[in-house]
Formats: structure tokens, C-alpha cells, sequence
């Protein structure tokens, strides 16, 4: 039977996606073909799709966006061993990165060529919408904690070693087992970090919404503060107190100041940046009509200043602040490390779970543009997915 593929293409920045006939992915030696069934929409989506002139400038066009891929394989590699035709996987894609085919490797499309070692078979009960919300959010994660240029932890073992999380942040057996801080705790990234830090061993603190509190909880944070709350810190502060902090995630804007005076005041030294310090959602939104330039100069100007000013804070506190790029692991060995072991072994033993909630925005390629306009306008504690 002769495959056909369809895609959403961006046939150049700053256009609504457009969907038409696509050729079909052969996988490299290294890949899989996967059919796919549901994708899920990042934020990144709608700043390569709204900025790429100024962000992504080697992204030729025509490209295929997405990250987020579940689904069933239909080829395979030859080189491939862990995964075979017909298997039920998840992956994360990634076309739109520097030296990567945005059209051969992209999410938004019928069929999709996916890395072996981005790729893992998901449970029988696990559908593809809800795996679909996993790639990004829990690769990103696993950079800011794992990596040795960011937080540097121990990989997590499996649920029955690494037990569960201590809730007395004051007791002894609390007091000898280091601290995460997952600053914005209920985004994608945020719930993938409290999990993975978790089944590694460490106890988290974390901020998110009241209304998110309890899901934070929920995926193993010992406390969870308002990020709202003026006494946020010192609140944090006065929990991690007398208690090693292995480093901070900070996620969210205002996040990479609050967290800079947490570690100054905790001892901790390491953070894991994944935030902007200002919005490019305004800049981004394709649907005003107006150009890139000069539209967006005073808002990449904030932002240029804005970071500098957060590095320089860092490094007066003597704190290592660093940018994380969630798809980096797929040139070392974390890639393999997180997709062939830590996700599949997560998801069967349950110290992993595939969050946040998948939010279904519609059904086939035609309902990508709004997913992205929706996931720009702002999605709490969800995920949106689109059916394929």
C-alpha cells in the first residue's frame, strides 16, 4: 500500500499555516516513520511561526513546526533495534533546530520521521492524545536537571529506589536529601521537572497558582507556594532552611529574579533558565497583520536589556545561570538515557506520568493555527492537542 502524507506548512514566517500534499519521510538509518495520531502545541510554536526572522533565522521555508508526536510506526531504520513496525510511541521532533530538515522531522504533519533515541513505546492505556503532551515538556525537564551545564543531578532509578517524596521538610530523614526548586510548577516543563527531580531523589518546593497547587502536590512536590504572594520567597526561604539546594528551575516571567535571590539567600548556585524575561506573545501574533520590523525592535531591545541585567545579578550572587535548550539532549547521551529508559520505565512503574492534562483543540491539520493562537492567548495547567 503506497503511503500519502499531508501537512500544515509555514510557507514563510509570520503566514497562517497553510495545509497541502507533503513527501513522504524515509527514515534515515537512525529513524522511524511514524503515522501520527495526535500533536501537541508549545509555545515554541508560535514564536518560530511569529519571530523566526529574529529567532530562528535558519529555518528554511517551507517548514513543518511541532514537536510533540504520538503515534504508530510504520518504518523503520536500519539500524534501529528498540522499536518496530506497528508499535505504539511518542517522540519529540526536531525539525526546526539548527541543521535539522524542518520538513522531513516536523510534528504538524500525517506522517513524521522521528529519532530512534527520542522514541519510546508508550502503555496499552496510555492514549496518543495524552502521550502527545510528554515530548517537549519532559525532554526540556530532563536538560535543566540532568545536564552537566545546568543543574548537573543524578539520574532518577526506579520508583522502588528512589521512594517517595519526604513531606516534613523539617525532619531528619528530610534534612539529608537535597532540594529542587521548581519555580513555575504547573506549566509543561515545571510538572515534567517536580516528577523527574522527584524519582531522583530530591525533595521539591515549588510555585504555581492556588488553583494548581494540589496538582503540583500531586506529581511530588513537598510544598507549593503561590508565586502571586509577595513573601513568595521568604516563604520558600523559610522551608528550605539549613538544607542543601541542589539548584533551581525557573520557569515563568519574573521567575529567573525571584530565583536568583532564593538561591542567594539558600546557598544554592545552579539555575536552569527557560524563560524569556519578556513576553514576545504581543510581537508574535501573526493575525495583526503588522511586520516583524520595526514592529518588534523596542520588545527585543527589553529583552536584550532585561537579560543582561538578569545575568549580571546572577553572577554578583554567585549563581550559574544558564539558558536551557530542551532538544540538546538529543546529541549526548541524555537522549538515550531519558527516551530509552527513564520514560518507558517511568511510565510503566508509575513515578512517571505523561502531563499535563491533554486539552483536545480539534481535529486534523486545519485546526493547528488555532491551537497555536489559543496555546498564545494562554493555557494554565493543560496542554493543548490536536487529533490526526
Amino acid at each position: 500500500m503506497t503511503l500519502a502524507n499531508t501537512a500544515a506548512f509555514l510557507r514563510s514566517p509570520r503566514t497562517p499555516f497553510e495545509v497541502g500534499p507533503a513527501e513522504m519521510p524515509a527514515p534515515a538509518a537512525d529513524e522511524v516513520v511514524v503515522r501520527v495520531r495526535a500533536v501537541a502545541v508549545n509555545p515554541l510554536d508560535w514564536v518560530v511561526q511569529g519571530t523566526g526572522r529574529m529567532t530562528y533565522r535558519w529555518l528554511t521555508h517551507p517548514a513543518v513546526l511541532g514537536t510533540d508526536v504520538a503515534g504508530e510506526v510504520v518504518a523503520v531504520g536500519s539500524a534501529v533495534t528498540r522499536l518496530a513496525v506497528g508499535d505504539r510511541v511518542v517522540g519529540l521532533a526536531t525539525g526546526t533546530d539548527k541543521g535539522r530538515d524542518p520538513r522531513h522531522e516536523g510534528a504538524f504533519q500525517t506522517h513524521t520521521a522521528l529519532l530512534e533515541r527520542l522514541t519510546t513505546v508508550i502503555p496499552d492505556d496510555l492514549s496518543f492524545e495524552q502521550a502527545a503532551v510528554l515530548p517537549l515538556g519532559v525532554s526540556t525537564a530532563a536538560c535543566a536537571l540532568f545536564q552537566e551545564r545546568h543543574l548537573g543531578l543524578r539520574l532518577p532509578r526506579s520508583a522502588a529506589d528512589a521512594g517517595g517524596a519526604v513531606s516534613d521538610a523539617g525532619g531528619p530523614a528530610a534534612r539529608e536529601r537535597e532540594v529542587v526548586v521548581v519555580w513555575g510548577g504547573s506549566t509543561s516543563v515545571g510538572m515534567n521537572a517536580v516528577q523527574l527531580a522527584t524519582a531522583a531523589g530530591y525533595d521539591v518546593v515549588s510555585t504555581a497558582s492556588a488553583a494548581n497547587a494540589e496538582t503540583v502536590k500531586g506529581l511530588g512536590a513537598t510544598h507549593v507556594y503561590d508565586y502571586r504572594d509577595p513573601e513568595v520567597v521568604d516563604k520558600l526561604v523559610a522551608v528550605i532552611a539549613g538544607r542543601t539546594v541542589a539548584g533551581a528551575v525557573a520557569i515563568g516571567l519574573g521567575s529567573t529574579e525571584a530565583c536568583i535571590r532564593l538561591l542567594a539567600r539558600t546557598g544554592g548556585s545552579r539555575l536552569a533558565l527557560l524563560s524569556t524575561p519578556v513576553s514576545l506573545a504581543e510581537v508574535a501574533d501573526v493575525s495583526t497583520g503588522r511586520p516583524l520590523v520595526p514592529n518588534a525592535l523596542p520588545t527585543f531591545a527589553r529583552l536584550g536589556l532585561a537579560t543582561a541585567r538578569s545575568l549580571l545579578a546572577a553572577r554578583q550572587a554567585k549563581v550559574v545561570a544558564r539558558f536551557v535548550w530542551g532538544s540538546s539532549l538529543r546529541d549526548d547521551d541524555l537522549g538515550e538515557q531519558l527516551w530509552g529508559g527513564i520514560v518507558p520505565r517511568g511510565l510503566a512503574d508509575g513515578s512517571l506520568r505523561a502531563v499535563p492534562e491533554a486539552l483536545v483543540a480539534g481535529e486534523g491539520l486545519g485546526a493547528i493555527q488555532g491551537a497555536v493562537d489559543r496555546q498564545r492567548a494562554g493555557v494554565s495547567a493543560r496542554k493543548l492537542v490536536v487529533l490526526l
